[in-house]
């Protein structure tokens, strides 16, 4: 096991131990937190694009713009998931396993099994680690005992596949400004935004799929 890969296991930990917590304490607290932390990645979105786009300013203030009506826009959902009930917030704890799941697995396979390439946008993405990321987000039905029905699963998938459109879209990003990490607060990770990419990206999925009834 590579020293960054370490640095990536540990930091992933005690994120996912410190969102837990944070939701379970108090709801006034979670949401606290949840604009830090989204503010931040806000200022990530902001600085992540300032090499390309800083030529045309109505661009870069168009695209900034966008990166914080979307924040406002997660921190909508996470309020509506969290909701001011037990159940609500063993159900958040929920998606974002599927979430870490998910990423998880994208890696384990991408590193283990490599092979051909997703996406131009983004060359370490492979389809062996899409497959992963697929089967991994399945493994909280059976932590937390869920029935494996077919829409339960389903929905697993689709939390996945957010996650993975939501990574690739900053890639797209990363890519198009030439600069691998949007920031360094992470160790092993990079920034706030290489890791939350595909989390911002699910919550208002499942929220959609939850208002609509779908799931």
């Amino acid at each position: 096991m590579t020293k960054d890969l370490k640095k990536r296991i540990i930091t992933s930990i005690l994120l996912f131990i410190f969102a837990i917590l944070c939701i379970l304490i108090n709801e006034i607290f979670f949401l606290f937190i949840a604009f830090v932390v989204l503010f931040l990645c806000v200022t990530e979105w902001h600085k992540l694009n300032w090499k390309y786009f800083r030529k045309e300013k109505w661009e870069y203030n168009l695209i900034t713009a966008i990166g914080i009506i979307y924040a406002f826009f997660v921190l909508f959902t996470i309020r509506n998931l969290r909701g001011d009930s037990f159940e609500d917030a063993i159900f958040l704890i929920f998606i974002l396993s599927v979430c870490v799941g998910s990423d998880i697995g994208g890696y384990v396979f991408g590193k283990l099994i490599g092979g051909k390439k997703l996406i131009k946008i983004s060359p370490n993405k492979t389809i062996s680690g899409s497959v992963g990321s697929f089967t991994f987000s399945l493994l909280p039905l059976f932590l937390f005992n869920f029935q494996l029905s077919l829409k339960n699963i389903f929905f697993c998938l689709i939390v996945s596949l957010s996650c993975q459109l939501g990574d690739l879209i900053i890639s797209y990003f990363k890519r198009l400004n030439k600069i691998k990490d949007t920031g360094s607060i992470l160790p092993g990770h990079g920034g706030l935004l290489d890791r939350l990419d595909g989390i911002i990206f699910a919550l208002p999925t499942v929220y959609i799929l939850k208002i609509a009834e779908i799931f």
